[in-house]
């Protein structure tokens, strides 16, 4: 986890991905020091301080969503090992799992569920335990994540509820972690997930992406990065899906192996008609995104809780 927001002079959270690489004149929210945008290839774009780290962005205190940019469901490497392993074998198959091949970490985890038709009850994947190996699909992923992403809003509320109530040493850490969390929260409702098929001259190509901006603004920017790489590129938009920001990360572990990298670009994928068909089928059984009240506040940056602590 690292740190991916910074708060400007304006007291307003500003994501990584806004800005420039380098030094910056953003704030750490938790410690208001000065902080650098590290943008490079090798690690995930986050910022660093400019001296020494501050105590909860050193220790990853700092609340992130759950199942976003992260779908090991902090396992260890061990058992993340023996999860993959298992898939292969048993998984992909649809076999029951003997119980000496499963590990206690595992079951603590929730990856695995006794199958309580068969005797003896033997394992098989949940659907928590799929997401690791990407085999989870996207209408039942969104179904695991959502009650999970507002379960953890309402316990960073009730952590800093408790606070204020105690008039606790820690109670503007509390309420940092209630703003953090709900800016992330409000990037993937802000956002469109849309689904390209791009015609060249060689060869026809899909990208899966997010934007927050009208599509066709989107598409002139790509057809801008595709120029270096192409010399006729025509996109046709297959789909669109409303407050969907939350899927474009998990269909990047999903569909993996159809990844097909144009230089620096990374979010292209060549796919056989059989394949692109699968793709499509899954996208299109994904319901309408229906906001909860919480997440309408949200959007519309309506906080009694934050409202009365400042």
């Amino acid at each position: 986890m690292w740190l991916k927001y910074g708060v400007n002079e304006d007291g307003i959270l500003i994501c990584i991905e806004d800005i420039n690489r380098g030094k910056t004149s953003l704030k750490c929210p938790y410690c208001q020091g000065g902080l650098l945008a590290k943008k490079g290839k090798a690690k995930e774009h986050h910022f660093a301080h400019h001296g020494e780290t501050c105590r909860p962005v050193a220790n990853r205190e700092f609340p992130t969503l759950p199942l976003y940019d992260s779908f090991n469901v902090q396992l260890s490497g061990k058992d993340l090992a023996q999860l993959k392993l298992l898939w292969q074998e048993y998984g992909v198959k649809n076999y029951p799992i003997s119980s000496y091949l499963v590990t206690p970490g595992l079951i603590k985890a929730g990856m695995l569920r006794k199958n309580v038709y068969l005797t003896p009850r033997e394992y098989e994947f949940s659907d928590l335990g799929k997401i690791p190996v990407g085999a989870l699909k996207l209408t039942r992923f969104n179904e695991v994540q959502s009650p999970l992403l507002l379960k953890k809003l309402l316990k960073l509320e009730l952590a800093f509820d408790h606070a204020k109530y105690k008039n606790a040493p820690d109670l503007a850490y509390r309420l940092t972690d209630v703003k953090l969390y709900r800016a992330q929260l409000k990037r993937i409702l802000s956002c469109t997930l849309y689904f390209l098929e791009i015609q060249t001259a060689k060869d026809i190509l899909y990208k899966i992406g997010v934007t927050t901006r009208p599509i066709k603004d989107r598409l002139a920017e790509i057809k801008l990065d595709l120029a270096a790489h192409y010399q006729t590129v025509a996109i046709k938009v297959l789909g669109t899906w409303l407050h969907r920001g939350n899927i474009e990360l998990y269909f990047k572990h999903r569909y993996r192996d159809f990844n097909y990298p144009i230089g620096s670009l990374t979010e292209y994928y060549k796919l056989k008609i059989e394949d692109i068909e699968m793709v499509l089928r899954e996208l299109q059984q994904m319901q309408p995104k229906i906001l909860s009240q919480d997440e309408i506040d949200i959007l519309e940056e309506n906080s009694s809780l934050i409202q009365v602590a400042v």
